[in-house]
């Protein structure tokens, strides 16, 4: 059975919507904001969604959080769609699977330091917040939806892994349709937490510079309508690892990189010289982009476009595949404009880095983009390669 991505809302920093998602990508500015309100005093750039969110509509205090409010306005985009979908295949065919890493945890962060203050949490807060399956339980409580149901948290790679999870809930045919994504809002502890790791950079992250010294976290959210009805962008190929190599460090020659995007190709049946545009995973971190140009180099060669557009969204942990996924899903819109995201950095190679050939100012596709793949690693080598093929 053939999976396509019929419709997609999204936001992140720069942008609130699919349509300004490409008009922020193809202005190559990227509008990060310097704060010290999640890194302890230290100002760093963060991608953060600066745009007014939509009030939680549902009257249980454990539905609202910002996690929520930015699934919900991912939603919005989508939901006449969606509810389309519900009157064609009934509640009980829609399934409903979110990736997230952080859920309500930056309200739990404030809930706790009240209670280390005053002695008690705050009367609207709720431990339900920060579970992981709450984004999703959220969706489906708001659209009554009553299909399978449930998160994905596997750190960076979630939002791919649940595009390719709803995608198994078709071929099994357990539903008609999914709504697929994830969503992850800013919190102290992963802001704090990559700081701890060295992996954090005080200034727009750099991605494959010989000068690059780490991240810029993010959040987002990006929501698909999953079915098998054709239309929108085709999900062809899906290939996912779990090497543990390490706990958080990539298997350095590539190897588990290089098993994933092998699969997704095999997976949609086409070669590698079909792909147009590789979707890097690009943290801008040392290890990362070393293993990664590294995977490229060995599956593409040197002469694949590629690019890595973390310089705009921020790494947006769980949402990041998702996020990514979307912009893929705007490159292969028919009757649009084609474009490459630039590859925005400081244009200083690393000689230690295979020279692959990363998007600039004024590259435009050599032919129309037939299909595109997108990286999304994680921490224990929880890797995944989508490839994802335009419909005619």
């Amino acid at each position: 059975m053939r999976c396509y991505l019929n419709t997609l809302g999204m936001l992140c920093a720069g942008a609130d919507s699919t349509a300004a998602v490409k008009d922020y990508l193809s202005s190559a500015k990227p509008n990060l904001t310097v704060s010290a309100d999640y890194s302890g005093g230290t100002p760093v750039p963060l991608g953060i969604c600066r745009g007014v969110l939509p009030k939680i509509p549902l009257r249980e205090k454990h539905w609202n959080s910002r996690n929520n409010q930015l699934a919900l306005a991912a939603l919005a985009q989508i939901q006449e769609d969606v509810e389309s979908a519900i009157a064609r295949y009934g509640a009980g065919r829609i399934g409903v699977i979110i990736g997230t890493s952080t859920a309500g945890i930056a309200e739990t962060e404030v809930a706790i330091g009240q209670w280390v203050q005053q002695g008690a949490t705050p009367p609207d807060y709720a431990y339900e917040f920060q579970e992981m399956g709450a984004p999703a339980q959220f969706v489906a409580q708001l659209l009554k939806l009553k299909g399978p149901c449930y998160g994905i948290s596997t750190a960076c790679s979630s939002g791919a892994k649940a595009l390719a999870a709803a995608r198994r809930l078709l071929q099994t045919g357990l539903c008609d349709a999914v709504v697929a994504g994830a969503v992850d809002s800013l919190c102290q502890l992963t802001v704090r937490g990559f700081s701890s790791l060295e992996a954090v950079s005080d200034d727009q992250c750099n991605p494959m510079s010989r000068n690059r010294r780490g991240i810029n976290i993010g959040e987002a959210a990006a929501l698909f309508l999953v079915t098998a009805e054709p239309g929108g962008v085709e999900l062809c190929g899906v290939g996912e690892g779990s090497d543990a190599y390490h706990i958080s460090a990539p298997e350095p020659s590539g190897a588990g990189a290089i098993r994933c995007m092998s699969e997704a190709l095999a997976d949609a049946g086409v070669e590698a010289s079909a792909i147009g545009y590789v979707n890097m995973h690009g943290t801008a971190t040392k290890l990362n982009d070393q293993m990664e140009s590294r995977a490229i180099e060995q599956v593409f060669g040197l002469n694949t476009p590629c690019s890595s557009t973390k310089p705009f969204t921020g790494h947006t942990l769980a949402a990041a595949g998702a996020i990514e996924a979307g912009i893929c899903w705007l490159m292969l819109q028919p009757g649009e404009a084609e474009f490459l995201p630039v590859h925005l950095w400081d244009g200083e190679t690393d000689p230690e880095l295979p020279a692959i050939s990363l998007v600039g100012h004024d590259s435009k596709p050599d032919t129309e983009l037939g299909y595109v793949l997108s990286n999304t690693f994680a921490f224990g080598g929880n890797n995944i390669a989508l490839v994802f093929g335009r419909v005619n």
